[in-house]
């Protein structure tokens, strides 16, 4: 796979910060945020692809830019032509009360799993209608017709429990995205850790939401990454394995200008952020 090598640029995007409103779980409205990338030269009356990309467990909007180097991989993609410039959303899927101080030791994962579940709702009806209002992508506007008719335009994407979210978008709001980035993390929709527990199972539930959503192989693209020392590739590959047994949906290539299901895996790669950016900035020029 191609490999991101830090090389200073002269046209560096910039970080901004997104606040809106969502619901917490006792049921109250709050305010969380997200960091919002803009790529050199942002021009409000020019549209923009759009991807959003979430931490993984314990981690919040800034665990990917502080973890590391995902800001110049984009800058120098979109420097050097590797793809077209695009917007980076980077938000939280955490419901927590924002003025009880907590802190998150190891992964409870049914807790976790109801987490990033319920983050379902808040992707659709407060974050995307958000960010999309004030940034200028190919949305219409934000109803769910608006979103509908711009999902070519836009990816999420995350890693580790963040690529548990990656396929919970994917089962929940696929008609609202059309390309998948999931990175070290699998689909926990029957159980955690479901994509190397029950894999066949887990495969059948994702094809046939995808039918029961009237979607086809064509309306969706999923480019997926670990490493061979990450604990995430027992739990990626056999799933994925076992979606080729629906080749109509799930087309397995290793090439990623082919087929719609891939996996990277990246050599000497233990379970880190570090590691895993570098499936961002190897998928940069196929995502739009």
């Amino acid at each position: 796979m191609d490999l991101h090598q830090y090389r200073d640029v002269d046209k560096r995007g910039t970080i901004t910060r997104v606040t809106y409103e969502a619901t917490n779980s006792a049921g109250e409205r709050w305010t969380k945020y997200a960091n919002v990338y803009l790529p050199y030269g942002y021009d409000e009356n020019q549209k923009y692809d759009i991807v959003y990309l979430m931490h993984g467990g314990g981690g919040n909007p800034d665990a990917w830019l502080d973890c590391a180097q995902i800001k110049n991989a984009l800058d120098r993609g979109f420097e050097e032509g590797k793809a077209k410039p695009f917007i980076v959303v980077f938000p939280t899927y955490y419901n927590l009360d924002p003025t009880e101080r907590r802190r998150i030791e190891g992964v409870n994962a049914e807790w976790e799993n109801e987490q990033i579940r319920a983050f379902q709702k808040e992707l659709a009806e407060d974050l995307i209608p958000a960010v999309e209002s004030r940034f200028s992508t190919y949305a219409k506007d934000t109803t769910p017709e608006g979103l509908a008719g711009s999902r070519l335009h836009r990816a999420f994407g995350g890693f580790s429990m963040g690529g548990g979210v990656t396929w919970y978008v994917f089962l929940y709001n696929l008609e609202i995205v059309s390309v998948f980035l999931p990175l070290s993390g699998d689909c926990w929709e029957i159980q955690p850790m479901g994509g190397r527990l029950v894999p066949e199972e887990t495969a059948k539930v994702l094809a046939e939401r995808t039918r029961a959503k009237g979607m086809t192989g064509k309306d969706f693209r999923i480019y997926g990454g670990t490493g061979d020392k990450d604990m995430g590739l027992d739990n990626m590959k056999p799933m994925l394995e076992a979606m080729t047994a629906y080749p109509d949906l799930f087309d397995l290539e290793e090439d990623p200008a082919k087929g719609n299901l891939h996996l990277a895996v990246k050599e000497d790669a233990v379970h880190a952020y570090e590691q895993v950016y570098h499936h961002v900035w190897h998928y940069l020029p196929y995502l739009f």
